[in-house]
């Protein structure tokens, strides 16, 4: 992968990896035998940015609010804490789909002893804001979509939720807030459906020099959904198939 040229005009466009580097997942992988604190805590990042995919998808199994909960919280107890990844192949390269299945695997072998640990004081290594989570589900789409699609759903949604703030935070940095918010129209619904000379005079440009602008942020958005997505793989040729995956989720 070649690495993305510097926008002129843009210093808050960095220029992203110059190859597929060694990801928070793949790192996870390989010292998944060992106790290395920097997997630890790679693991960690990945199950804060994800777990509501998982709660939504226990939900969706058909578990009350507070098993929900427990559940989550127990699964991430015994991943993070007690070695489950030991026996995971490299093979099987995608967190996304692995988490949904060694979560699938908890569920069938979940003892109720281990839901009253974790309401009895134990400790809860990923914050879940069970208020939130459920106001969440509660606007999930109540149609035929299964735990598995939803989930899948979600996980790209969760994805794309976190590639926009980081955009965003970009952007502030460079003192480039107002330009953001006036381009995420170009950013979020489409070129084709953009009212350009609208953001133009919003921003006090030319049109073309909003169009360049939206394509600026757009290049950009996509570098920064490429290294999201990235993190959560193993293997780089899985990268583009990934990526396809994930936005035909968002079709169901």
């Amino acid at each position: 992968m070649n690495a993305p040229k510097r926008e002129q005009n843009g210093d808050w466009a960095r220029a992203g990896p110059s190859r597929f580097q060694t990801t928070r997942w793949s790192m996870v992988l390989s010292a998944r035998d060992g106790d290395a604190t920097e997997a630890r805590q790679a693991l960690e990042t990945l199950c804060s940015t994800y777990w509501y995919p998982l709660y939504a998808f226990v939900r969706r199994k058909g578990y009350d609010v507070e098993a929900a909960q427990d559940l989550v919280q127990g699964f991430f107890t015994r991943l993070l804490e007690k070695g489950d990844l030991a026996a995971v192949e490299r093979s099987k390269g995608k967190f996304r789909s692995l988490l949904m299945a060694v979560c699938t695997h908890y569920l069938a072998n979940q003892a109720k002893h281990d839901r009253a640990l974790i309401r009895g004081g134990g400790r809860s290594p990923i914050s879940i804001d069970g208020l939130a989570a459920e106001g969440r589900y509660g606007r999930e789409p109540a149609h035929t979509l299964t735990p598995e699609r939803l989930f899948e759903r979600q996980w790209a949604l969760a994805v794309l939720e976190k590639v926009l703030k980081a955009l965003a935070a970009e952007m502030t940095q460079a003192g480039k807030a107002r330009q953001f918010e006036a381009l995420r129209p170009a950013l979020l619904g489409g070129a084709e459906r953009t009212q350009y000379s609208a953001i133009a005079a919003a921003l006090d440009l030319t049109e073309n020099a909003a169009r360049t602008a939206a394509h600026r942020i757009r290049r950009r958005y996509r570098e920064l959904l490429r290294e999201e997505v990235a993190h959560t793989l193993s293997d780089p040729a899985d990268l583009d198939e990934e990526i396809r995956s994930l936005f035909a989720s968002l079709g169901d």
